[in-house]
């Protein structure tokens, strides 16, 4: 644990300022890079050789590390001490992300994002902990809203510079993307952190039956969501019995951490009534925030015909204007109830979803661009206030345990938001196809005069078999209908990403009132 700035005291020192920044630069790299493959996957997935069914584990691999790891990290940075721990687990963090560049099969992607995530998500409550633990009450606004850019810019700017460095430099370049920042990091705590003991002794109290239990259900419940809507979810043995596994040890682990002594994870935090309702409008922010890099970018690929770096420079507008924005909240959080704040942004975000609802075959880059403004305005305002309401009322001797519950959860929502909008992808295109496909018959005239205008276009161009022409104007009618089925599909998707923010947002407003850090608090 680092030190504890006492209550009394002011100002943070330089030295301190220098840690935290170097801190933020971690919890950005590790967020940044669960979305950076997003807009490359299918150049990443050609040059190692493997379907595009597979591909999305080389961005779930990485999520699964993190998940695991995040809730370890309070009892591993007390193990090996807060500085020894976060160094050591930088520098992993880059060498496992350049190997992911040399890797020429899936299975040694999968090994190695794995490991890069689990190294990497170190870098998430620690940069967190040493927010509320290390600056006074006045100043932990500021270090929240630092915070709060990494966990909004990073994931919306990850596809941008993942698309421009694939398309210019190959997908390879993204994992060495890491090794600068993290040599910053390395020196600028190696000189600003506190050195302090070792404590192997903690290995034998260590909850090693939650630390098992919780590892085995998280991988558990992610490969069920990740394979689920391949393998078409229940119909499948391989899937069924994920599902009793992820049930099993999750439900073990929730027993265990409720009865211990010394729980690896201290679930009876969310007793607090704003920790609480903080933490699942948190896992519900998160759901959104990585659902909607995930259904863009898919949307853009799919639909429009977009490359890698054309789908982050549509992305890269949810991103930019925080960098402006977010060092304003803590402002704001001066002058009004902190709560109103989270509201509104959550609200802007839910309200950006909902602007593409209604989107069609001429909706491209182009049209994205006010939703994604509005998105980016609201992105803006939700993390900082968010986190200050969580954290109202725990204490710091609880801050470490609770910034590694707030932000697993969070990370975890993302992932059954990715997982679950992939699948309602999926249904919807069936659902809508079906309903079109009904409408398109040969029984009507209209359709019979569209596959005749649409037969003559083929013999025009270059097609004298008519019968072969006929054939050829039907299955492009099927493919009109299937991509209309497709964007319909897309705008569901979109709408219950929507839903999901506005439960959030409402939730907010039954969090306790009281004071909050360097602001006006709720009134």
């Amino acid at each position: 644990m680092p030190t504890t700035i006492p209550a009394t005291a002011e100002k943070a020192s330089i030295t301190t300022w220098i840690a935290i920044l170097a801190g933020m630069i971690g919890a950005f790299m590790a967020i940044l890079n669960i979305q950076i493959t997003n807009a490359s996957l299918l150049d990443i997935e050609g040059g190692i050789g493997t379907g595009v069914d597979n591909g999305a584990w080389i961005s779930t691999s990485y999520l699964i590390g993190e998940i695991v790891v995040i809730p370890l990290t309070n009892y591993f940075s007390r193990v090996f001490s807060f500085r020894i721990y976060m160094i050591a687990s930088t520098v992993f963090f880059a060498l496992f992300s350049m190997a992911c560049a040399f890797t020429h099969d899936l299975g040694s992607m999968i090994a190695m994002r794995g490991l890069q995530g689990f190294a990497g998500g170190v870098l998430i409550p620690m940069a967190f902990t040493m927010v509320v633990t290390k600056l006074p009450k006045a100043q932990q606004p500021v270090g929240l809203a630092m915070f709060a850019l990494a966990v909004t810019f990073a994931p919306a700017i990850g596809p941008t510079i993942g698309g421009y460095l694939t398309e210019n430099y190959g997908w390879q370049t993204i994992f060495f993307i890491n090794t600068v920042p993290s040599i910053i990091m390395v020196v600028a705590l190696y000189f600003t952190l506190e050195r302090e003991p070792v404590n192997f002794g903690l290995l034998k109290e260590g909850d090693w039956a939650g630390i098992v239990t919780m590892a085995i259900g998280l991988s558990a419940l992610q490969t069920m969501l990740e394979e689920g809507n391949k393998d078409d979810w229940f119909q499948s043995a391989f899937i069924v019995r994920l599902a009793v596994i992820a049930f099993v040890f999750l439900t073990a682990f929730v027993w265990l951490e409720l009865t211990v002594k010394k729980p690896l994870v201290d679930l009876k935090l969310l007793r607090n009534r704003n920790f609480g309702i903080g933490t699942l409008a948190n896992v519900l922010v998160g759901f959104a925030l990585f659902g909607s890099v995930y259904v863009l970018p898919q949307y853009l690929g799919q639909v429009q015909g977009y490359n890698a770096e054309q789908i982050g420079q549509v992305l890269a507008w949810t991103g930019l204007p925080q960098l402006l924005l977010i060092p304003l909240v803590p402002r704001l959080m001066k002058s009004f109830d902190v709560r109103y704040i989270g509201f509104v942004g959550i609200g802007l975000f839910a309200v950006s979803c909902f602007m593409n609802v209604a989107i069609s075959a001429d909706y491209s880059g182009d049209q994205f661009f006010v939703p994604n403004m509005v998105r980016a305005v609201g992105q803006a305002m939700v993390i900082t206030p968010l986190t200050a309401i969580a954290m109202l009322g725990i204490g710091p001797k609880d801050a470490a345990n609770a910034s590694g519950l707030f932000n697993m959860l969070r990370n975890l929502g993302g992932a059954v938001g990715t997982a679950s909008l992939s699948t309602i992808i999926t249904k919807r295109e069936q659902f809508h196809s079906n309903i079109i496909g009904q409408s398109v018959s040969t029984y009507r005239d209209v359709v019979r005069e569209r596959i005749d205008q649409m037969t003559a276009y083929f013999q025009s161009h270059g097609i004298t078999d008519q019968a072969l022409a006929h054939h050829k104007a039907i299955v492009a009618l099927g493919g009109i209908v299937r991509k209309q089925a497709l964007i319909l599909g897309f705008g569901d998707t979109f709408a219950v990403i929507g839903v999901m923010l506005a439960i959030a947002a409402i939730l907010l407003l039954f969090a306790r009132k009281g004071q909050v850090a360097g602001g006006a608090g709720a009134h």
